[in-house]
């Protein structure tokens, strides 16, 4: 037997579930494509998270984008990253291309031409379907872990949360926030330290600034109500097709840490909201996450660490994971260590540094007797990589190196108009877009704070008043009507002389 055929038995054996799964494309030997050797995932293994790395234009995004179109055909629903802004075009079916059926013939699968059924959503001033959340529902830990505050600011934060819920107060944004922790060391400090200990003005002095600056990359935007229900993201369309969820981040590539604080947040919501499904045929929903680096990069270390639990355990509610990256170093390696779908796009060896990363990054990979790891990762091809996943009982399957079907979406974006249409057309955007700002903790301790100053004023004036009466009265005692005085005199000499009368008896 030819080493070819040898080889497309070795993939047909590895990559042949017998449930449903996504075909991705053809394994390639020595740089051509099998034509029938086509490389599947289960659907059944892709709650198992995974990870697209690659250079800058080797076709990452249109990867995503293949696997966000083909579990949707497949009924399940997907939330997609959108940074760069170039994922819109999964709501238009593609044009098709003279080289787009060459590449189909080559692999030796039919092209259709679909769209799938897309939201756009935004957690700023872009047009879509607004997403937010309140601090209440971020809870004392998530939000110290964000704030990256010392253990004992951590305590204050817990106590404030504490307070609110003992006294009703509704904790919706982050001016309810700020107005508690200035009330805790202003107005209200004897209050809170007789009820629950003495709150240092140094510690609130720096979570306000902390604050400040999360505010100041746009999280008042994302603070606030209505609230977004996490389980809008797991509807289907009339066919029974998956949404898949956009959310425009265009403008927040800049804003590392608000960008890591909506990841988190939404995360933290879909595992305490979502059953537990165990092992489903499908997943419920699957994220993935472009330029995966902007949550990692300036992270501290209890908000990695809480990314990485998060991780680990959301598998088992049926959701996976995928970090779209230009370089696997790029994510840390606790979490890494979780992902079972690698498709690993081309890297570019320009510098010893560049080389010395591409030997770490082919270790990631299983050893494989058909490919030399690190020298096919620096000539595949755009649209072409390498891909490992798992098979339905979990084992790793081959290394394949592989040409990869074309979206059978747009691969361009909407038009303007095209986008506005599809955000006007959508049932989310009236339940979602309309802005709730009711009675909260800010405005119930502004009216605390004037009715104890009112209350305050009041006293005053009756300690006024009752001082000006006493006086009045003093006063009134020492100037006596002249009658009573005259008459009082007069007594009082009319005993004298009686007394002397009797002496001189």
């Amino acid at each position: 037997m030819s080493q070819q055929a040898d080889f497309e038995k070795f993939i047909l054996e590895g990559y042949s579930p017998k449930g449903e799964s996504i075909v991705m494309g053809a394994a390639m030997l020595d740089g051509v494509a099998i034509n029938g050797a086509h490389v599947k995932v289960p659907l059944k293994t892709m709650n198992r998270h995974g990870l697209i790395a690659g250079a800058t234009g080797t076709g990452k995004t249109k990867t995503l984008q293949i696997l966000a179109e083909q579990l949707s055909q497949q009924g399940v629903p997907t939330l997609l990253m959108d940074i760069k802004g170039d994922l819109s075009g999964i709501a238009a079916e593609s044009p098709g291309h003279e080289k787009i059926d060459q590449r189909h013939e080559l692999i030796g699968l039919d092209f259709k031409k679909r769209s799938s059924p897309v939201e756009i959503l935004t957690i700023s001033d872009q047009a879509g379907v607004r997403m937010r959340a309140t601090v209440s529902e971020f809870g004392p830990v998530l939000l110290s872990r964000i704030l990256d505050v010392t253990e004992t600011q951590a305590g204050i934060i817990s106590v404030v949360f504490k307070y609110c819920d003992d006294n009703k107060l509704p904790l919706l944004d982050l001016n309810d926030l700020k107005k508690v922790l200035q009330y805790a060391t202003g107005a209200g400090k004897e209050e809170f330290q007789e009820s629950y200990g003495r709150v240092s003005i140094s510690s609130t002095g720096a979570m306000l600034r902390k604050l400040i600056e999360l505010e100041q990359q746009g999280a008042e935007l994302f603070f606030g109500e209505r609230s977004f229900e996490v389980k809008d993201l797991v509807r289907k369309d009339k066919n029974g097709h998956g949404y898949v969820n956009v959310i425009r981040l265009t403008d927040i590539q800049d804003r590392p840490k608000l960008f890591s604080t909506f990841m988190l947040s939404l995360l933290a919501e879909i595992y305490s909201t979502f059953p537990e499904k165990g092992d489903a045929d499908k997943p419920e929903l699957v994220l993935f996450i472009d330029e995966a680096h902007l949550i990692f990069d300036e992270a501290s270390k209890a908000l990695l660490n809480q990314i990485e639990s998060i991780v680990k355990l959301i598998r088992s509610k049926g959701i996976g994971v995928y970090f779209v990256t230009q370089n696997p170093a790029d994510i840390p390696e606790g979490v890494l260590s979780q992902l079972g779908l690698k498709i690993q796009h081309a890297l570019r060896a320009f510098t010893a540094k560049d080389r010395k990363a591409i030997k770490l990054t082919a270790q990631n990979y299983p050893i494989s007797e058909y490919y030399d790891t690190a020298e096919v990762l620096t000539s595949l091809g755009i649209g072409e990589a390498l891909i490992s996943a798992l098979d339905e009982k979990g084992r790793p399957s081959p290394l394949a190196a592989t040409l990869l079907r074309a979206p059978e979406s747009r691969m361009d974006v909407l038009t303007d108009r095209e986008l506005d249409d599809l955000i006007a057309d959508s049932e989310l955007t009236d339940k979602y877009n309309e802005s709730i700002n009711r009675e909260s903790a800010e405005e119930l301790l502004q009216e605390k704070i004037e009715k104890a100053h009112e209350d305050e004023i009041k006293e005053k004036a009756q300690k006024e008043r009752a001082k000006t009466t006493t006086t009045t009265s003093r006063r009134s005692s020492s100037k006596q009507n002249p009658i009573i005085k005259v008459l009082t005199s007069a007594t009082f000499i009319r005993g004298v002389m009686g007394i002397l009368a009797k002496a001189m008896k």
